[in-house]
């Protein structure tokens, strides 16, 4: 599997004439293609959409809430992948480990490692360790990921005592050092740019990294004289982090033998490049044009690796994308859209104001943690945490608080929908299936928010969580993870603390719209029109390979393109 972060549909067909023979046009050429694939759900976020395209899962049932979440019972904030209890190898002295003990899904590589009694080999690679260790789920024999301390490739004792000694060889090289000082220019020539992404350096890109510029071409020090965390920082933000994310793959490849006897392999491999730059520069960038031009020449390499050593017909290969992005807020501006940047603290000072209006003189019902020494307010991925012992001790109502930090939250600039817990949990009993019943239809349709027909039945509790927006809000909720009123930006908006040019998270099209392509035996080429999701990969991968599906996977086959149709 191969998952390009941060790479939008668009970007498919607005380079495609520029695509190399081997890469995108191939698995566009010789694979199964859908052209409108979408995720069902928000927050569309690194760690739910690696997790997704595995299990078959959204937030809702796969436990990943968001990239981080707000954990009540510690009080802290916590990330997906973060482990306290696991040892981290291989890195800096204040990093932390990761492993998978937070996902509640089983993945395909799970199901393939029960299907083989542990013979298959599973192993997952990313810049994040995030997007290494999630789509490989619980059983994976491995998932590696790049330090921005040490500078080697990392992993955690989860997976084994020390790293393998093939790995230990590889880090030996310096694999990240070597590209202090690199230059990255265009590889095209400038005219191509023009014509396809505008100019360089425009005024709205204004996000640049110490000791540089944001225009080509960029010298990657980070302002360091040596390799340091800096420069680590500012190799994450070049095409150099996914040729060393392929280079190590191919070794993975080699030193594990994958695909050299009978039973199937898995690996996954995330190149976070793009999205790294894809948050600095934005969408219409001649950065973003460049690195999606060569990780296409860089996955081109990867395939030509895999057909030489395995043979791509003895290969099933899956492409897609966590997310997308939205375009740069400035360049919204000053094309006339009129974006919002929505602070948490605008949204937190409404709450407190209208709370304080209706119940004068109660007690601040925001739940707090501790991050390190300081306490903080309880907000993420556009979710309020309210303390719900505070709100028990005063007899005050769950439903009646997020009700008022609603519509206080709407008089706030950028904000156009918001959600509450109890909502969310009265549709959810009065509608099981509500959640999970063709979530492909509501892709981009609005439907109003009077009464909503399922199978002849009229569903009131679930008004207005069956459109385009709700849906996806019902999607990605987790009743342990995620906080108690959801409020959610209009478009080309974003909310949070994030002072990214360009950011993702949001239920519309340029951040759920993503490619969907898989090459392989079993399948018939060409392109799909269908409405799909990410989360159909799994079950369509496990019906071709003839396994059990992810156990808790709400993706459909995808038996458009099977050349032999399961039997039902």
């Amino acid at each position: 599997m191969i998952v390009v972060d941060q790479f939008r549909y668009d970007y498919l067909t607005r380079f495609q004439q520029l695509f190399a023979p081997g890469g995108f046009k191939r698995l566009m050429r010789d694979g199964a293609h859908w052209t409108n694939a979408h995720y069902p759900y928000i927050p569309t976020k690194t760690a739910p959409g690696h997790t997704a395209i595995m299990t078959g899962a959204p937030p809702s049932v796969s436990g990943i809430a968001g990239n981080e979440w707000i954990e009540r019972e510690t009080g802290r904030k916590v990330t997906s992948v973060g482990d306290s209890t696991a040892k981290l190898l291989g890195g800096g002295p204040r990093e932390v480990a990761n492993s998978p003990r937070r996902l509640l899904a089983s993945t395909v590589g799970d199901e393939l490692r029960r299907a083989t009694n542990s013979r298959s080999k599973v192993i997952g690679i990313s810049d994040k360790p995030r997007a290494a260790i999630l789509p490989v789920g619980r059983q994976a024999n491995a998932a590696y990921w790049l330090s921005g301390s040490s500078g080697n490739v990392i992993s955690s004792d989860y997976y084994f005592p020390q790293l393998p000694d093939w790995v230990q060889e590889f880090n030996r090289t310096q694999p990240l050092d070597k590209y202090f000082g690199a230059r990255w220019d265009r590889i095209l020539p400038e005219a191509a740019y023009l014509k396809h992404a505008g100019v360089d350096s425009p005024p709205w890109e204004n996000d640049k990294a110490p000791g540089e510029t944001n225009a080509f071409p960029h010298w990657v020090t980070g302002g360091a004289t040596k390799p340091s965390n800096a420069f680590y920082d500012a190799l994450d933000h070049s095409p150099f982090i996914n040729e060393i994310l392929v280079s190590f793959a191919e070794q993975a490849i080699e030193k594990e033998q994958l695909g050299e006897d009978e039973v199937t392999d898995l690996l996954s491999v995330s190149l976070s490049g793009n999205d790294h730059v894809g948050h600095r520069f934005g969408p219409y960038s001649q950065e973003v044009m460049d690195i999606a031009l060569r990780v296409d020449r860089q996955i081109a390499v990867l395939l030509d690796f895999v057909d030489a050593r395995v043979g791509l017909k003895n290969t099933l290969v899956v492409f897609s994308s966590d997310h997308g992005v939205s375009p740069n807020l400035d360049q919204s501006a000053a094309k006339g859209v009129s974006p919002t940047r929505i602070q948490n603290s605008d949204v937190l000072k409404a709450i407190r104001l209208a709370i304080n209006g209706v119940r004068a003189g109660s007690a601040d019902y925001i739940f707090k943690y501790k991050e390190g020494s300081a306490t903080r307010d309880a907000v993420a991925n556009g979710n309020v945490y309210f303390d719900l012992e505070a709100l028990k001790r005063d007899g005050v109502s769950l439903d009646e608080i997020t009700r008022i930090a609603g519509e206080a939250a709407l008089k706030v600039p950028g904000i156009v929908r918001y959600f509450t817990r109890s909502q969310i949990e009265r549709c959810r009993l009065a509608c099981p299936r509500c959640e999970i019943d063709n979530p492909a239809s509501t892709y981009n349709k609005r439907t109003s928010n009077s009464k909503v027909s399922q199978k002849g039945m009229s569903v009131l509790p679930c008004r207005g969580l069956r459109d385009g927006v709700g849906s996806r809000v019902l999607r990605g909720y987790d009743p342990e993870r995620s906080g108690d009123l959801i409020v959610v930006q209009q478009p080309f908006s974003s909310i949070g603390d994030s002072f990214d040019p360009a950011n993702h998270g949001s239920p519309y099209s340029y951040d759920t719209h993503v490619p969907v392509i898989l090459m392989g035996q079993g399948l018939k080429r060409g392109h799909y029109r269908q409405p799909a999701t990410p989360l159909d990969i799994a079950p369509t991968v496990t019906t071709i390979l003839g396994i059990a599906t992810p156990n808790k996977s709400q993706g459909r086959t995808l038996r458009e393109a099977l050349r032999t149709r399961p039997s039902r």
